[in-house]
Order: structure tokens, then sequence, then C-alpha cells
């Protein structure tokens, strides 16, 4: 059995298997992979492409999606080991994993951190969890990486450089009035270098910079697939010469639980939002984001309505490495 949890667990040959079967159905393909298979989705937080997506792609393959939300259309579920159940939550993983495993042949996961302590909140403990106790494959819809974001990125990427190898690849941290998950940010620098792009990390200071882990997997996958990976303040430096520039905003590490703190410093830091301004100086630079996105406050009207933004051709493309990802799991 093989799980989908994070990317750095699957080569770059495998990834590629996917993405080439994404492009076979984006190009109008069929397949009855999951026929008289059943899909548990649970969301533990709100989602709209992702939900819509993995729905969808389960149905066209003849499969059936049942969708749980833990706390709501479900009932609360308890992660501690060993914990006497007094509070909340109604029963424990341990319970919750099996018994879908029986009714499920995948189970998917949407779990946010819970924003307060990031050494808790970086063991990923809901996946990890439904990975240890299920049966069949678990797959991750966003926990603190995205891996299915980083497929649909990649998808698109290749779509419109063709190759990636040493291609100038930009990941800027821009403001946003709510400190936000990491998740996508950290799968941005996991799937670049795992495409051996020369992959910049654009930040406004070292407190933003991602966690030692992600930003440890960057050298070394830079290093095994022939890129490179590097760290900068400086938003000149960053965006010179770039052919692909992905914006995203998040909360810096070092102030996790004490939010008010970093709001007050995350504010001096608005003109990191991306625009035509910037754009001009890359090398005709292709720009995404994975959704939603602030206008005016990530990224400019003219950077969002211009022929070179692919955010949307990104999103779509989340339906057909979904359904590329649940056909290889289900084999």
């Amino acid at each position: 059995m093989k799980n989908f949890i994070s990317t750095m667990d699957w080569s770059q040959s495998k990834l590629q298997q996917i993405l080439d079967l994404a492009n076979q159905f984006k190009q109008g393909a069929s397949s009855d992979a999951l026929k008289g298979k059943s899909v548990g989705l649970l969301f533990f937080n709100p989602s709209l492409r992702t939900r819509t997506s993995f729905e969808l792609g389960t149905w066209q393959m003849g499969g059936h999606a049942v969708v749980l939300e833990p706390g709501k259309s479900a009932w609360p579920i308890e992660f501690e080991p060993g914990t006497k159940m007094d509070g909340v939550t109604e029963e424990h993983i341990i319970e919750v994993a099996q018994v879908l495993s029986r009714y499920c042949d995948m189970i998917a996961i949407r779990a946010f951190p819970k924003f307060e302590n990031w050494q808790d909140d970086r063991q990923d403990k809901v996946i990890k969890a439904f990975a240890k106790y299920a049966s069949v494959p678990v797959i991750n819809m966003e926990t603190i990486t995205h891996p299915c974001q980083e497929l649909a990125h990649m998808q698109a990427i290749q779509s419109l450089i063709g190759q990636t190898k040493n291609k100038k690849y930009l990941l800027t941290w821009t403001y946003h009035p709510k400190p936000l998950n990491t998740a996508v940010a950290n799968s941005s620098l996991l799937i670049s270098t795992k495409f051996g792009m020369d992959v910049t990390l654009l930040c406004p200071t070292k407190d933003y910079i991602l966690d030692e882990r992600y930003i440890e997997a960057a050298k070394k996958q830079a290093t095994e697939n022939g890129g490179s990976f590097k760290i900068t303040h400086d938003i000149e430096e960053a965006y010179a010469g770039a052919d692909i520039v992905y914006a995203k905003s998040w909360g810096a590490l070092p102030f996790f639980g004490n939010w008010e703190s970093e709001r007050i410093i995350r504010g001096n830091y608005k003109h990191f939002i991306v625009d035509e301004k910037k754009m001009a100086m890359t090398n005709n630079a292709k720009f995404s984001h994975c959704l939603p996105l602030r206008r005016n406050i990530k990224a400019t009207d003219g950077v969002m309505d211009s022929d070179y933004c692919f955010a949307i051709d990104e999103a779509e493309n989340r339906l057909h490495v979904q359904k590329a990802l649940m056909a290889k799991l289900i084999e």
C-alpha cells in the first residue's frame, strides 16, 4: 500500500508518471479506475478547489466520494494516544481509521495546523495517525504541506516552459492581513527542487524563512536533481531573470501563538506585493498563486489579469492530477 502524504516520499520519475497521466486526462482521456470504489474525504478545514476537484474526479472515474466534516457532520475525533476522553471528542482515531478502511478504498485528509505551537503542528499528527491506523491508501489534501497542489503547479509549469531543469523559479512571500499556513510555500520548494529548477526563496527577514525540514529538503533535492537553492531578502535580486514567479503568504514561525506581535512586523512588508514593476524585472516570467488570493494585497489586478498569469490553469489541473493520483494509488 502506498500513501501520498509528501512528495519527499516519491521519486521524480514516479511523480512524472502521475503528471503524464494527468496530461492525458486534461486532453480528454477517460478512466473507470474507480468503478465500484469509494473515497472518504475528511475535511477538518474549509475547501473550494480541493473538495470540488476530489468529488468530481472520483465521480468521473466511476467512484463515489463520501464527504465528512469531523466536529460538524461527523463526530469529533481524538488523536492523542492514551488520553481519557472526557472532553468534546467522541471517538478515537484508532477506531475511525479502521472503520473507514472497511468502507472506503482510499481516505483523503485536509487538516490545517492549529497555529498555536509550531513544534506541535510540525509533527502533522492528524494525517500520520490516519496513515498509522488505516489499511487503505491515505492522501494529503493539505496539512503542513500540500502535495496535490504541487502536482497541479508542476503540470502547469511543464506545459508552459517544457524542460524545467535550471529554469529560474522564485517563491516570494507576500503580505496578508492574517497569518497563514506555510503548507503551499513548503510544497513550492519541494516540487521545484524535485524537478531540478534553480530556486530562490524571497522573504522579508530571517523570521519568515520556512521550517528547517523543508529548507534542508530543498537543498538536498536541488543537489540531487541538478538545480540550486538560495534564500534572499532582496526583492530586485530575487526577481532578476526569473522564469516562474509563485506568490504565497505565510506567518513567521518564531511568532507561532504570538500573532499580535507578528502582525505589527508583517505590516511593514506590504511592498512585497507582486506587481507589474516587479514582473518587469524577470525573464518574461509566468506568474501563479494557489488561490484563494486577495487582489491588490498579494498581487495586483494587472498581474492577475495578465496573459502571463496561469493561476486558473493551475487550479484546473487539481482535477486532472488528483484523478491521476487516485488511479495510480488504486492499482
